[in-house]
């Protein structure tokens, strides 16, 4: 049996290349870096980056030639108002093979060609490093679009489930928590934020299976609130 807010195993969790494409994928916007210039880029169409910019890997005897380094930041932000919001951060650096002058401004090219260099994802656990070939293989969360919306409804309209998911936390919170609040969501599970006095600890309420499409995400959830109900515990946290 899977325990409830137990340490995360790989098989509960995207890997590191599937969060950087779901990151992507959801972004509303980025900081590009090229030629000494910073441009904010806003409003972006809700698809991949990684569609208007064509990555490709590095050419033999490329350095001999002039190409500008470019660097894309993008910032993972919680939907939620949890404590410490920035979830995580990607940067992906490479060069470009061909003029893009109108990334800054959203709008001219369809598309541009990047040489790759690697993709960094920055986490509160760490720092890690991802090649083409895995970020080429990875494939974003089905969730991610639609991510925000679902933990925001859930807060504002539901908070009392989110309440009873506590009973599914081990070990069980005490009165030292303040509140819980839903942080993230993707094919595996709902991670909750529970706050505390002093600093704050996530845990991760696997599904009882992945989800293969936000269609499935309904009765995999209503499975969690089962769960809970069902448990002997009660929560403990003041109200």
């Amino acid at each position: 049996m899977r325990l409830f807010g137990a340490p995360a195993t790989p098989a509960d969790r995207p890997t590191d290349a599937e969060r950087i494409r779901s990151i992507l994928t959801a972004a509303h916007s980025m900081t590009v870096v090229t030629d000494g210039l910073r441009s904010e880029v806003r409003h972006l169409d809700g698809s991949d980056p990684m569609g208007r910019l064509h990555l490709h890997p590095a050419e033999p005897g490329g350095e001999a030639e002039y190409r500008p380094a470019i660097r894309l930041e993008f910032t993972d932000i919680a939907p939620t108002p949890v404590r410490d919001r920035v979830r995580a951060r990607v940067t992906v650096l490479g060069r470009l093979l061909t003029p893009y002058a109108d990334l800054a401004e959203g709008s001219g090219a369809d598309s541009a060609c990047m040489e790759f260099d690697r993709a960094v994802l920055e986490t509160p656990e760490g720092r890690t490093h991802v090649g083409l070939d895995e970020l080429d293989a990875a494939c974003p969360d089905p969730l991610s679009p639609y991510e925000a919306g679902m933990l925001t409804h859930l807060l504002d309209d539901h908070q009392d489930l989110v309440t009873l998911l506590l009973r599914l936390v081990r070990p069980l919170p005490t009165a030292t928590v303040l509140r819980a609040l839903p942080v993230a969501m993707d094919r595996y599970g709902i991670t909750l934020r529970l706050e505390e006095r002093r600093g704050h600890r996530d845990v991760r309420l696997p599904f009882p299976s992945p989800l293969d499409d936000v269609e499935q995400a309904g009765a995999q959830i209503q499975a969690l609130f089962s769960a809970a109900r069902r448990s002997s515990h009660r929560n403990t946290l003041p109200a």
